[in-house]
């Protein structure tokens, strides 16, 4: 986000120099930043997280009682850092990793770790949800996947006698919701997804939950991101420098706060994230699904759906070589033009999207010339992934508009940039600020700032920067992708 002139009209009667804060809880830290209604980060704050203490079994859990204090601690070092006059924050919003949850009592006070958004303990219950919710899954485009958080809440259930006083199982927005008003708060339907709510039909699966002996009292009621949850009680004000009665809105999962953040906010809007993976999130209507499972929807705040996919390759396919040399192996590679070879950059096994084949290697084809051939042959196979993504995305009949927003550390490269746009085809808009607490942010706006969440993203994230193809690379490019396509095809992989 940065601070280009509004667009869209505030609404009237917040305080004079109206903030809101965005809380993101990641896995090592919890991060707050607080902007005003254009966009421009007045203050931020940090404060450290234990790290997941995670075994060979599958295991990740964190301990839950840190995450109040984390978040307090960042949030007061953000308030204290606002200017003296006249800024004050008005709403909240919290966004958290995905799945990530812990079982708590009455009160809201966690019973033990949390089970992280990696915790595999619960496979075999994962695989049973899948079967008895098959029909709801197959409507939703939804896979239950091994480390969905669903399998936790049922391990949950069959441990229940270990956990005295259980009375709810909270996700970590919720939480830190209780925390800073006073009172239960609802779920939003982004984190509550891969716990097994169906924001299809705005429930909990009750077939399921009977089937896994989860008590349906355990699950909180859900509500559209961005919805009003309550207000900062006393207590909380004096902890975080918040003011007491300032707002607090709901969030969604770090993803989906990211994409957000870039702007692509409307249908047809679609980004691409580049960084340790490939990542392709957008915007549709209507509830797409993919019958090869390749991609999944969350629901977006105004009821549209939020379609994305995750590849198993992206900046990693870089991460042999070291970040001093990348520069150098840039500039190289931009000089030489198109490589001579084809890469499929996969350093592990299997692919997920834009096809899933757990068969999946990594391959070369041809010889590269030097280092620089070969560097350039990477960047290259990771934008054929890319476009494939995009072409599987438009096969399912979704529109994609241009330009492609796109973000993610792979997005600092100036000729990655040029090379994905040349090989899509599209113009890429680069976003300024696409981060977790930045779109928490945006949805603390709606509604306080900004009548809706699209006049929102258009007056508070930054223009970024476009990137057009180089048409005297087109045919190359085009040519190599095509011989990437028929080799993945002709190994039986899509």
């Amino acid at each position: 986000m940065h601070s280009p002139a509004a667009s869209g009209a505030a609404v009237p009667g917040p305080p004079a120099d109206p903030v809101v804060a965005g809380i993101d809880v990641a896995t090592a830290a919890v991060r707050v930043v607080c902007v005003n209604a254009r966009g421009a980060v007045l203050a931020e704050g940090r404060a450290a997280l234990p790290r997941p203490v995670r075994d060979g079994s599958g295991r990740s859990e964190q301990d839950a009682t840190r995450w109040w204090p984390a978040a307090a601690a960042a949030l007061r070092r953000a308030t204290a850092a606002l200017p003296a006059r006249g800024a004050e924050v008005c709403a909240v919003a919290v966004s958290a990793t995905s799945g990530t949850l812990v079982l708590a009592d009455a009160a809201g006070r966690p019973l033990g770790p949390a089970l992280m958004y990696d915790d595999r303990r619960a496979a075999e219950l994962n695989r049973a949800a899948q079967r008895s919710g098959a029909a709801r899954w197959r409507a939703l485009g939804l896979t239950v996947g091994p480390t969905a958080a669903l399998g936790r809440v049922a391990w949950y259930a069959r441990h229940a006698a270990d956990f005295p006083g259980a009375a709810r199982v909270v996700h970590t927005p919720e939480l830190l919701g209780r925390r800073l008003t006073g009172q239960p708060v609802a779920a939003d339907w982004s984190h509550a997804l891969k716990t097994g709510y169906d924001p299809r039909t705005a429930e909990w699966p009750a077939e399921v939950l009977d089937g896994l002996g989860i008590p349906a009292d355990w699950l909180p009621p859900v509500r559209p991101p961005g919805s009003r949850a309550g207000t900062v009680c006393a207590a909380a004000a004096a902890e975080t420098g918040l003011p007491a009665g300032c707002e607090v809105r709901l969030g969604m999962t770090d993803g989906c706060a990211g994409q957000l953040a870039t702007g692509a906010v409307a249908p047809g809007q679609f980004v691409g994230v580049l960084g340790t993976t490939y990542v392709l999130k957008g915007v549709t209507r209507e509830l797409v699904t993919d019958p090869a499972g390749a991609f999944y929807s969350h629901r977006h705040p105004d009821g549209w759906w939020l379609p994305g996919g995750a590849a198993s390759t992206g900046g990693e396919a870089l991460a042999h070589r070291a970040a001093a040399h990348l520069p150098g192996l840039d500039e190289a590679a931009a000089a030489r033009g198109p490589a001579s070879c084809v890469s499929y950059p996969l350093r592990r096994e299997g692919e997920r999207f834009p096809f899933v084949a757990g068969a999946a290697r990594g391959f070369l084809l041809g010889t590269p010339a030097d280092d620089a051939d070969r560097h350039r042959a990477d960047l290259e196979g990771v934008a054929f992934l890319e476009r494939l993504a995009l072409e599987r995305v438009r096969a399912l009949g979704v529109p994609v508009t241009a330009p492609l927003f796109a973000a993610g550390g792979g997005s600092r490269s100036p000729l990655w940039n040029r090379i994905r746009a040349t090989v899509l085809g599209l113009p890429l808009q680069v976003a300024d600020r696409a981060e977790t607490a930045s779109g928490a942010a945006l949805l603390a706006a709606v509604g306080t700032l900004h009548p809706s969440l699209e006049q929102a993203a258009a007056a508070m994230t930054g223009e970024g920067y476009l990137i057009e193809p180089v048409p005297v690379e087109k045919a190359a490019l085009d040519d190599s992708y095509a011989w990437f396509a028929e080799e993945l095809a002709a190994r039986g992989w899509r």
